[in-house]
């Protein structure tokens, strides 16, 4: 049986530069590691996905461990576990759900004229917050409404369910670590739940930065245990969902 700790990255940039750890995220990420080396969890294998906001966060936890001269494995880093790309769908969407919505297209500008009037702040909330744009562009996204070059929702979904690299180790228990972000963990949460449609997207919407979700696995069943837990975020000032 493996323990599977799903992790996702904390707290990333603002919307210029979200492939990366704010400040904040660098501090949650290694509590995280910290939290983990409190309640004296090894683990066997460590895995990340290839965007630069989940190396970031492996990096931190492995820090942690290192400071407390503690073995923690080299990470693995592995596209399948790399969440959707959200600029390519708004540079290949967007203008064409512009041309067919207008809401949309008044949600749109509105969070263009936001983000542009911050004037680089790193804290504006709307570089961070997640917007009625948001959620419409990637639902169209999701029901395939109109041809998209990037990676469909379909793909996307089995890329992340394909992952198989985690097995059981030969003496049959034991613990990963796999730093990702918000929707490959709602997916492989749904796995457990049998949820596999697009209301996936709400798990992922809940899901706060440096949280992690436990799954256990085995013969190829995944059950839950855990989901989205924080405890060692104990402040609110440390938590957030952007």
């Amino acid at each position: 049986m493996t323990t599977l700790y799903l992790v996702r990255h904390g707290q990333a940039g603002t919307r210029g530069s979200y492939d990366s750890l704010s400040d904040l995220g660098r501090k949650q990420s290694r509590l995280l590691g910290e939290y983990f080396i409190s309640q004296e969890i090894v683990f066997a294998a460590a895995y990340s996905g290839a965007l630069s906001r989940q190396r970031g966060t492996a990096g931190e936890v492995c820090l942690a461990y290192q400071e407390a001269c503690l073995p923690f494995p080299e990470v693995a880093v592995e596209s399948a576990w790399n969440e959707f790309d959200l600029d390519h769908i708004y540079r290949e969407i967007g203008p064409k759900l512009c041309a067919d919505d207008q809401q949309f297209k008044l949600y749109f500008e509105t969070m263009r004229r936001q983000v542009r009037s911050a004037h680089g702040a790193e804290g504006d909330g709307a570089k961070r917050r997640w917007l009625p744009c948001d959620t419409e562009i990637v639902h169209t996204w999701i029901r395939g409404r109109y041809q998209y070059s990037g990676e469909s929702w379909e793909q996307f979904r089995s890329r992340v369910v394909a992952w198989q690299t985690v097995a059981d180790p030969p003496e049959g228990r034991a613990a990963a670590a796999v730093f990702t972000s918000a929707t490959p963990v709602a997916i492989w949460t749904g796995l457990a739940l049998g949820i596999l449609d697009e209301r996936l997207i709400d798990l992922a919407g809940v899901l706060q930065n440096s949280s992690f979700t436990v799954l256990r696995l085995r013969d190829k069943q995944r059950r839950l245990f855990a989901f989205n837990a924080v405890p060692h975020l104990a402040l609110a000032c440390l938590r957030s969902l952007r």
